[in-house]
């Protein structure tokens, strides 16, 4: 954990540095929108993932060592070759388990704040998710362990690999000659992020495209067919914890209403996106059937909510890299608190960005929970005085501008959309 935390505040601020090159190249070259309401959504997504796992928040149902000791055939000796078979294997297992993620229902809810984003951009490449608390797909590192490839070496292995994925997730760069009959380049993924039909669930390499390749799923981008991202059950959100758990909500009311007793089980283990024919019918949802057509989640936003989300997001940012900082240093316990905290605070301005009034709430219970943590430990999680009196102005303050938004600018446009409504 503490290894991983050291890594994340220094990966953590050039993953920002890269997202934001990206978009002032595309907003000042190319004039396209500078989205930034949908990139602070996707950075947060990033830090509730980072949290978690920073933290061990997850359990593998069969760990990749116990694999190793029970199965393990032969032993391969440190070498390079046996980073290259470490390398190979875990790119194997990813693929697989990406794809599941896809072909099934439930594991789909793992995946899905992936996808969310009807944007496509390295920010986009940070929607993680956090939804994951078991791992199930160890198992397809099963040839590693008959190989004998030490655990040492998957544990170095795997940062690299998942960081690996990042610089694909743009549409700056185009097809990329013999390369793309070996990796997964930008446009095997856009690809993959699409949802026309005739992209829709293709390209589920990670590294290497040749598994796509092997196993019948590879697609290659047309001209004549560009590609429109996000998911055809658009989340309509930019709070990433909502959307971690939207899907996974939607199966457990099905499964709860529908009245065939076996459609109840098969929402579970079905193919994604299905849904039992009374549930159709008696509770329709929102699905995108001509992506062409669709009109982008995009409410419009004032510049002070823009600039206060901006605001809110840095300050979350920092609080991110003092709780890293920490590990190995407090106790688990404490760190899982300030955790908790942290994700309250995700959730209370992206609630904010979504214009739902009720954020001040979430912003008075988060605050509310700061003060009470901090009179608990007697301290900020061992921050110095100086700084802890910056945080209690941070807590009133917040307060202050949310009620400003929920109470006045937030209502203001109600009343504009109710007058327009009276007179129309």
């Amino acid at each position: 954990m503490e290894t991983y935390a050291k890594i994340l505040m220094i990966a953590s601020p050039i993953f920002f540095l890269f997202v934001m090159a990206e978009k002032l190249y595309g907003w000042y070259f190319k004039k396209h929108e500078f989205k930034q309401m949908d990139m602070i959504s996707s950075l947060s997504s990033g830090f509730t993932n980072a949290l978690k796992d920073s933290l061990g928040l997850g359990i593998s149902l069969i760990t990749y060592m116990w694999l190793e000791q029970k199965v393990a055939l032969v032993n391969i000796p440190f070498t390079w070759l046996n980073v290259v078979i470490a390398f190979i294997a875990l790119d194997f297992a990813g693929y697989w388990g990406h794809r599941l993620n896809h072909y099934n229902n439930f594991f789909w809810n793992q995946h899905i704040i992936h996808h969310s984003s009807e944007e496509f951009n390295l920010a986009c490449a940070l929607r993680q998710s956090i939804s994951n608390f078991v791992n199930f797909f160890t198992i397809f590192l099963l040839p590693a362990a008959l190989l004998g490839v030490d655990f040492k070496i998957i544990a170095i292995i795997a940062p690299i690999h998942l960081f690996a994925q990042f610089w694909y997730h743009t549409i700056y760069i185009g097809k990329m000659g013999f390369l793309e009959k070996i990796i997964v380049t930008p446009s095997h993924h856009r690809v993959h992020h699409a949802i026309n039909p005739i992209y829709i669930d293709k390209n589920h390499g990670q590294i290497f495209i040749i598994w796509d390749k092997l196993f019948g799923s590879f697609q290659e981008e047309l001209d004549e067919e560009p590609p429109i991202f996000g998911i055809t059950v658009p989340v309509r959100t930019w709070n990433p914890i909502k959307i971690n758990f939207q899907h996974i909500w939607l199966l457990i009311k099905d499964s709860f209403r529908t009245k065939n007793w076996s459609d109840k089980l098969k929402v579970w283990y079905g193919k994604t996106g299905w849904r039992p024919d009374d549930m159709n019918n008696s509770h329709p949802i929102v699905k995108i059937n001509n992506p062409f057509k669709y009109e982008k989640y995009a409410p419009k936003a004032s510049s002070r909510l823009i600039t206060w989300s901006w605001i809110q997001f840095f300050i979350t940012f920092s609080f991110l890299m003092h709780l890293y900082s920490r590990i190995g240093h407090s106790p688990n316990g404490s760190l899982i608190i300030y955790g908790i905290f942290i994700v309250l605070s995700i959730y209370s301005f992206t609630e904010l960005m979504d214009k739902n009034k009720n954020a001040i709430w979430m912003e008075v219970f988060k605050n509310g929970f700061g003060v009470f943590v901090y009179f608990k430990l007697g301290n900020w999680f061992n921050l110095s005085s100086s700084y802890t009196s910056l945080i209690f102005i941070y807590f009133a303050g917040s307060i202050i501008v949310v009620s400003y938004f929920c109470f006045k600018e937030f209502k203001n446009e109600l009343s504009i959309s109710d007058s327009l409504i009276g007179t129309s």
